[in-house]
């Protein structure tokens, strides 16, 4: 649009800046605004990943992994089996760490505990043939975090791991799956996929159940962060997700008369208590 100002050069006005009829002086606006937070962009998952460095343990070679910020992100709530959900982003797609040299992989916190028989057999068994395949994207999609992760299995079995770390691995893994089905769904999506996606998560789950009800008789707690009372619970709401109901009420019943278990563990085994119950009544 023409500027309604046009023709008062000749008054020698070649420089004002004033376009709309209504234009509040800046100051004014500046004083106006001053007390209004500014509105925060949203941001993307791109946004909250950075790159930190580690030394693989079984060659020392030094590398970088995407991570999550984890100041900047906000716990949105938790799935039943106390799967994290973040706004934002899906934390759990950055919790394996892949050395691209060797292929050495673990989680997080399992990553730099590595003994020198275990790396022994990881050169031997898996860097021997290891070639990397770097992801392309500046994120990691659930596909590549499901590789990541499933070389981080491979090596738990291979370096002849804990059960709770195979467990927890498993755990993980089957997470993903579910993330990646969720997102799915969102969308047009291939029915047959989603239950191959349901399938593996369940699979997934059971081996979660097996590895950490061994883990619950030989191993020391805290157990990847959890106290028994969470573990039971834990068992009891893998044991009903996978189907072994009786399994699922001899574990939850066990956190229920826990003298020393967490309140918020117990009204978790409640909540599960009438599941259970529910699905008995529709049997």
């Amino acid at each position: 649009m023409k500027n309604i100002f046009d023709g008062l050069e000749g008054f020698g006005l070649k420089n004002v800046d004033v376009k709309d009829v209504f234009q509040e002086p800046e100051r004014e606006k500046k004083e106006r605004n001053a007390g209004k937070p500014e509105q925060k962009k949203e941001m993307s998952e791109e946004d909250l990943i950075f790159y930190k460095g580690y030394t693989c343990p079984v060659c020392d070679n030094e590398f970088k992994s995407k991570m999550v910020r984890t100041g900047k992100v906000r716990l949105a709530g938790a799935d039943s089996d106390l799967r994290p959900r973040y706004i934002g982003v899906d934390s759990l797609k950055y919790d394996a760490i892949l050395c691209p040299k060797c292929g050495y992989a673990a989680l997080n916190r399992y990553f730099n505990f590595v003994m020198s028989s275990q790396a022994k057999n990881i050169r031997e068994k898996i860097s021997a043939d290891f070639h990397y395949q770097p992801e392309k994207g500046k994120i990691y999609t659930y596909d590549d975090a499901i590789i990541r992760h499933k070389m981080a299995l491979l090596n738990t079995i291979i370096k002849n791991g804990k059960s709770s770390e195979r467990a927890y691995t498993c755990l993980k893994l089957a997470w993903l799956y579910r993330g990646k089905r969720e997102s799915l769904m969102q969308g047009e999506y291939d029915k047959e996929e989603i239950a191959q996606l349901a399938g593996e998560e369940k699979e997934l789950l059971a081996n979660a159940f097996d590895g950490f009800e061994t883990a619950f008789s030989k191993e020391d707690f805290p157990m990847c962060g959890m106290d028994q009372h969470t573990m039971m619970y834990l068992l009891a709401e893998l044991a009903r997700r996978i189907g072994r109901i009786d399994e699922a009420k001899r574990y939850v019943s066990k956190v229920m008369v826990a003298r020393n278990a967490q309140q918020r563990i117990k009204d978790k085994a409640y909540e599960l208590k009438e599941k259970l119950q529910e699905n008995h009544a529709k049997e």
